[in-house]
């Protein structure tokens, strides 16, 4: 089923379905990718959407999380152990650290095509309000995350109706979702690579066990 953008503004509905933003065949391909191994080559491509980065190309340690907004591991993930990630190695030049969109439902879709749209230089302010924020809009409909990024991201009744019907933009974020299914045998939320090694969720501490020892090279 093609997901419109009349049906994200006007009959907006949270399914709570993990894969239902990308169903177009991908499912059956995620076992067989899994056996495969990652490529860094084509883990380093942003595929069909810019990468969203932070931290210095020339770090020694590159992080790759590939997440969905509606996602409560994601979610304490960012605030829980990612301002300590930040402060320790991305603001140091120890890691380079790249935030993938990988939607779980038609809501998260949503949510990334509003951080999308935030603006020049908004983009990760947005993310941390929106999963700061997160239970407070997700829910069964639209209407508290068109509240929260009036009131908190910027947006107008126009441009937040104008972001919601950029189709283009919709169909980037899914295909780039496919591509992590398909590719790097992405299921879950949040799953990191770092330096091309899949990781799942972690502590400062069990980052810092898996950073580390590049840093001694």
């Amino acid at each position: 089923m093609r997901t419109t953008r009349r049906k994200l503004l006007s009959d907006f509905v949270y399914v709570g379905c993990a894969l239902a933003i990308a169903s177009e065949g991908s499912a059956g391909l995620i076992g067989s990718a899994r056996a495969q191994a990652v490529s860094i080559e084509d883990l380093n491509n942003p595929g069909p959407l810019p990468d969203m980065i932070l931290g210095s190309s020339d770090s020694p340690v590159t992080i790759i999380e590939y997440a969905s907004m509606t996602c409560s591991h994601c979610a304490y993930f960012a605030i829980a152990t990612f301002p300590h990630l930040k402060t320790r190695y991305i603001d140091t030049g120890k890691v380079r650290y790249i935030f993938r969109e990988f939607p779980l439902d038609e809501l998260a879709a949503a949510a990334s095509m509003l951080a999308r749209s935030a603006g020049d230089g908004k983009y990760f302010d947005a993310v941390d309000i929106l999963f700061r924020q997160q239970r407070q809009w997700v829910a069964s409909h639209i209407g508290p995350l068109k509240e929260l990024a009036i009131t908190e991201l910027g947006f107008t009744e126009q441009s937040f109706k104008a972001c919601l019907t950029n189709q283009e933009l919709l169909d980037n974020i899914k295909k780039a979702r496919t591509r992590a299914s398909q590719v790097f045998a992405v299921s879950s939320t949040p799953t990191f690579f770092i330096n091309g090694i899949r990781s799942g969720s972690k502590s400062i501490k069990e980052m810092e066990q898996l950073i580390d020892p590049y840093l001694k090279k």
